[in-house]
């Protein structure tokens, strides 16, 4: 039982949660925040840890049961003279995938770094969890030490996305694997993107949910956060140069009780209950963007409306990229 685990503050100071953690979260139009970032505007109460365990559970029967994709096995296998394998995980949130790979890879030294202590005290012994704000120039861990970065759903709280990737890319040894994994924003009904809808005057058959996730987005820009990191996560890899053997996927995800392929339908029951979950966590970033009480409540209203009674097939997309950096 681990009831302490360091924070790292930007000048390097470390600090330890322990049994009262009250000091590292703050409370926004009713839901509890983390106290560390004003950029990343979603809640860190149970709920979200609800929906940080539904987003591990889609990815890993999009991956067919792996927590991965890369040689990661090939990579974090003892081998004899080589000191401990270390693997960082940016943005663990309730730290699903960190627990799981400490106990696939008991040999490796796992830390997961997220901006509030939402994560359990009971881990295994090879893994810890550290409190940091992400979105700043210079990340305090040392330069290619660790063997494997995993990030995902980080990009809505990072406002240079290009200066986190180089971050990524110095603490990460040669030879060393990096894994991002960012979900779109734009919603997309019948295959079709909203970018297809406002150019071709079709209506989308979702207005509530195309309308939310616009207002989403306009949020997230006057944020600072560029709304369009997802799709380019590829190009933005090679433009480091830090990379070579870059591999970009796309992953479909169904939203709902449509798809007829078995494992599909696993993964669109299960978004649907983490949008059921986020949309009402979007609430305290619109009230705290100027939208009224009751504006709010009803651009949340109608999506649940198109979420729960759905006239077309929604689906979101993911975009997964894993890369090997670079010999010196």
């Amino acid at each position: 039982m681990r009831l302490n685990y360091p924070v790292i503050f930007p000048l390097n100071q470390l600090t330890y949660v322990g049994e009262d953690d009250s000091a590292f979260f703050c409370q926004i139009h009713g839901r509890r925040f983390n106290a560390l970032s004003t950029r990343y505007m979603l809640p860190a109460d149970e709920e979200e840890v609800r929906r940080s365990e539904l987003q591990h559970k889609i990815i890993q029967f999009l991956f067919n049961g792996k927590n991965y994709v890369g040689p990661i096995a090939d990579i974090l296998s003892p081998k004899e003279g080589q000191e401990r394998c270390r693997v960082l995980d940016l943005g663990t949130g309730g730290g699903f995938w960190a627990i799981d790979l400490a106990d696939e890879f008991p040999s490796a030294e796992v830390i997961g770094v997220d901006l509030a202590p939402i994560q359990p005290r009971e881990v295994p012994a090879n893994c810890t969890f550290e409190l940091c704000d992400l979105d700043q120039f210079y990340l305090p861990y040392p330069s290619e030490h660790f063997d494997v970065i995993h990030a995902r759903f980080m990009h809505t709280g990072i406002e240079n996305y290009s200066r986190f990737l180089h971050e990524i890319a110095r603490m990460l040894r040669p030879g060393g694997l990096v894994i991002l994994i960012e979900p779109d924003t734009e919603p997309i009904a019948d295959e079709k993107s909203a970018s297809h809808f406002t150019r071709s005057g079709q209506p989308s058959g979702m207005r509530g949910w195309f309308t939310l996730w616009e207002t989403y987005r306009k949020c997230l820009r006057d944020k600072g956060i560029d709304v369009n990191i997802p799709p380019e996560l590829s190009n933005l890899v090679a433009s480091t140069g830090a990379f070579n053997r870059i591999v970009s996927q796309e992953g479909n995800i169904p939203i709902g009780f449509w798809p007829k392929d078995p494992v599909a339908l696993s993964i669109g029951q299960l978004a649907w209950m983490n949008y059921d979950i986020m949309l009402p966590a979007m609430k305290p970033l619109f009230l705290s963007a100027g939208m009224r009480d009751w504006e709010a409540k009803k651009l949340i209203e109608e999506a649940h409306q198109d979420l729960y009674y759905p006239l077309v097939r929604a689906s979101s997309r993911l975009h997964i990229v894993h890369a090997i950096k670079k010999a010196n």
